[in-house]
């Protein structure tokens, strides 16, 4: 019995020692997804680090975001996370739920990098118990685009978009209706991304502060829902099946413009003939609520580091996310805008856009994004989402908005086991 205690331990320490060689081996393994956005951004950032440290070997793999949440799921239920990378990028909407549930894999890093001039909203999604485990990546501040030639055509200028609340909305939306026949917005059925940029823009959240679905209670979900279904039924949001018929509308100029995060920007620059035609601003705000603002976020990922792995090395990597630089040579080449305030400074963001008629609107963004309130995710933010789906699309179809959010509510406590 002693020599297997004894074995058990020599074994033991040999699995430790080549577990910290492991850690230490001057090599950063990252797993990200998409080629022309996360890839590139990693490979600009790999390019600077080398020219400083060409000792270090920075491998980038390229890993779907779902097949990254099963690897380490997997690895977390093996209670074996050394097949785990450095450095993996998460969906902020996530990265609260996989924190939660499984925090062996995931390293604290407070006090180890500067979070300085990073935007508040941003943050909140990768800090769990006031600890941070996240740095930021790309930005989903949400924007209001429109088409100005529509504006035009019924009086208006971007001007009249800009700091508004949702009451003037409603009234430029019926207007422009009358005078053009064109709908403001577009969305896709079942979809939520609407009402949570609304809910977010107050500071409000599908939780409570103790990871509690909230639905019955709040009152900032319940307006929201009251005006997005006013907006359907008077046609100033037409409601489509697919994302890629959401798409289309803006492509096809089926719509006014559209109220989503900065990346949509892809899409709607992606259409040449229409360069000169769009404008860019913040968000209508919620009337008579005390914590409303104009401004909101909608998607965004940041990267986070795995427990066991040469932390110091993979932060002291990821300062590339705190350089000017940085930022400005990957914003022409990926359109990934920084949530860090000074890539404002970047020539290629105090750039005058030409799609957009000269404005700057990258800097625009960055603006936006330090003013973009926290809210609190949760870990079951998939599970409220779908339910409050379903509740929106009875509720517009004319079922009681309490009762629905009664459901909606349920559904989620089931899901959380309560």
């Amino acid at each position: 019995m002693k020599k297997l205690v004894s074995l058990f331990l020599i074994l033991t320490m040999i699995l430790s020692c080549t577990a910290a060689l492991a850690a230490e081996d001057g090599k950063i393994t990252i797993w990200t997804w998409d080629p022309n956005f996360n890839i590139a951004a990693m490979n600009v950032a790999k390019e600077m680090y080398n020219k400083d440290h060409p000792d270090v070997e920075i491998i980038i793999e390229e890993v779907l975001s779902e097949d990254v949440e099963t690897r380490v799921i997997t690895a977390a239920s093996a209670g074996d996370i050394s097949n785990l990378p450095d450095i993996m990028l998460i969906q902020d909407n996530s990265a609260q739920k996989f924190i939660l549930s499984y925090p062996e894999v995931y390293a604290d890093i407070t006090g180890k990098y500067d979070f300085t001039d990073f935007a508040e909203g941003k943050l909140a999604y990768s800090i769990v118990d006031g600890k941070n485990y996240g740095v930021p990546f790309d930005a989903g501040t949400t924007v209001g685009t429109y088409r100005t030639d529509y504006l035009e055509a019924a009086g208006y200028t971007i001007d009249d978009m800009t700091d508004i609340d949702w009451d003037r909305f409603l009234e430029i939306g019926r207007d422009v209706k009358a005078k053009t026949g064109m709908p403001m917005l577009s969305a896709q059925a079942g979809a939520v991304d609407t009402v949570l940029i609304m809910m977010q823009s107050c500071g409000a959240s599908m939780f409570n502060e103790d990871g509690s679905v909230n639905f019955t209670n709040s009152d900032v979900c319940k307006t929201v829902l009251e005006y997005y279904k006013t907006m359907v039924q008077e046609g100033i949001l037409i409601e489509v099946n697919t994302w890629d018929e959401y798409c289309g509308t803006l492509s096809n100029g089926s719509v006014v413009g559209t109220i989503n995060g900065c990346w949509i920007l892809g899409t709607i620059m992606g259409v040449e003939d229409q360069s000169g035609k769009w404008a860019l601003t913040n968000i209508p705000k919620l009337p008579g609520i005390e914590t409303a603002t104009n401004y909101s976020n909608n998607g965004g990922s940041s990267w986070v580091f795995t427990n066991g792995t040469d932390i110091d090395l993979a932060l002291d990597f990821m300062q590339a996310y705190r350089n000017v630089d940085f930022y400005n040579e990957i914003l022409p080449t990926t359109s990934a805008i920084a949530t860090w305030a000074p890539a404002k400074e970047g020539s290629n963001y105090t750039a005058g856009n030409d799609f957009y008629s000269g404005d700057a609107i990258f800097a625009k963004i960055v603006d936006y994004t330090a003013k973009v309130p926290a809210n609190q995710t949760g870990a079951f933010y998939y599970d409220a989402r779908e339910a409050l789906g379903t509740a929106l699309t009875n509720y517009i179809n004319g079922a009681d908005l309490e009762s629905e959010l009664a459901n909606a509510e349920d559904t989620v406590n089931f899901a959380m086991g309560f």
